[in-house]
């Protein structure tokens, strides 16, 4: 196949747009998708260049079908290893799936089942904040909601409240530093000079510490409470040997970061496209009430909302949390005549493959119905990644937003209080004035 030339944006034209690019890269992007097609790349610094794609088959293919020859680029390995750690999402090659296989069982259906009951009663604590018939912003609930989630899954009671707030502070403040750095490479120097990266740095450390002394607390009290840490405490690698301290804290920071920040970001899109689509919000109410009827076990009655979980993958489809996911090849290859010489930097939008018109029919159409079968999709369709570095929570993930959907909607109808949803691009995809209303059925 004859080699194909790869559409350049200048690093002069990078740089003039720097501060929107800031703001949102989004709507750059898709400028330059319409302009070049689905492949192009932007140079970003001398010598420097990073490759922009919306082709599911090109993502499938890096993903997937030649996985080994691609590995996670620096932005997280080094990045935001350097805030949350070597843990399983920043890891690489052999520690990566010597940790995936020692983690991987935890977060089997059989073990999350016995973690339901923590989860129901994490959601329903946070929404009964809810305050009825006002407007808000609804993001701050669901960020507390799926944070406290975590908390009870991982720690069931070991944490106190004023460690879960420095906790969740620290999390976001780091992700918010993380981003300046990302999307002002050239303002690096500044960002090491000010002391503003040494400073974050020394908040992670802090982190540390609180989840050390909450670690060493549950290994006196010698009590079992058969949450993702014991499950972690109790796991063991092939010779026979626990995790060090240093490792189960860098995978308690990464379920935190990972855990909590696309799960709230997933639940408040996809309560603002119920409130815009009443219809929707009547047929979860109907599942919600006769699975209800139907079962006591909370395992089966995830299973039955059936309706619900489309609705979130409809949600996930039109706002994936994880908007773009980046990979580097270690040899040369190949792909549809590109040449991707080695150590290709290379980034999937997911945005921009969940709204693509060759995959999607009315892509800019909320119907939930689309994923009656979800296998349909599977190919283009990467909410959680795809191949063996898919999310390891994803199950539980899914879980934990069917029990919140169900519960907000069996007690409110939501109202929409503002005519456009604004989005957010961080290190995550994440809303902008949420602004909704919720009425008492």
């Amino acid at each position: 196949m004859a080699e194909k030339y790869i559409p350049t944006v200048s690093m002069f034209r990078f740089v003039k747009n720097a501060g929107r690019i800031l703001k949102n890269p989004l709507p750059f992007h898709r400028e330059n998708f319409e302009k070049y097609g689905d492949v192009f790349q932007i140079h970003i610094g001398p010598g420097q260049k990073v490759i922009f794609s919306r082709d599911a088959a090109f993502a499938e293919y890096v993903l997937q079908k030649n996985q080994k020859n691609y590995q996670k680029s620096t932005i997280q390995t080094r990045d935001l290893a350097k805030y949350v750690g070597k843990g399983l999402l920043t890891a690489s090659g052999e520690h990566w799936a010597k940790q995936r296989k020692l983690i991987q069982p935890a977060f089997h259906k059989s073990h999350l089942t016995g973690l339901l009951e923590s989860v129901q009663q994490a959601i329903n604590i946070e929404i009964e904040k809810i305050q009825p018939n006002k407007k808000f912003d609804v993001f701050p609930v669901f960020n507390d909601l799926a944070f406290q989630t975590v908390v009870k899954s991982l720690f069931s009671s070991a944490a106190n409240q004023k460690q879960i707030n420095r906790l969740q502070y620290i999390t976001e403040a780091a992700q918010k530093m993380l981003v300046k750095e990302l999307r002002q490479p050239f303002k690096l120097w500044w960002f090491h000079l000010s002391g503003e990266i040494k400073k974050h740095i020394n908040l992670t450390r802090e982190a540390r510490a609180i989840l050390e002394d909450i670690v060493e607390e549950r290994k006196k009290s010698e009590t079992r409470y058969d949450d993702l840490l014991d499950m972690l405490l109790d796991a063991r690698y092939e010779d026979g040997q626990p995790m060090d301290k240093e490792q189960l804290i860098d995978e308690i920071l990464i379920l935190f970061t990972a855990g909590h920040e696309t799960t709230s970001n997933a639940l408040t899109f996809t309560c603002e496209l119920l409130a815009r689509n009443p219809e929707a919000q009547e047929k979860i109410f109907k599942e919600v009430e006769t699975a209800k009827s139907e079962t006591h076990d909370l395992m089966g009655f995830v299973r039955s909302c059936v309706y619900t979980q489309q609705v979130i993958e409809e949600s996930m489809r039109m706002y994936p949390p994880a908007y773009f996911i980046d990979r580097v090849n270690i040899e040369e290859d190949n792909f549809n005549g590109f040449k991707l010489p080695k150590g290709s930097s290379i980034l999937f939008s997911c945005f921009e493959i969940h709204r693509h018109t060759k995959q999607w029919e009315n892509p800019e159409k909320f119907d939930p119905e689309r994923f009656l079968d979800s296998k349909a999709h599977s190919s283009h369709y990467f909410p959680f990644g795809a191949g063996p570095r898919k999310c390891i929570g994803n199950n539980f993930a899914m879980f934990e937003m069917i029990m919140a959907i169900a519960e907000v909607i069996s007690r409110y109808k939501i109202v929409p209080k503002t005519s456009e949803m604004e989005i957010k691009p961080l290190i995550t995809l994440k809303p902008k004035n949420a602004i909704l209303e919720f009425s008492p059925r």
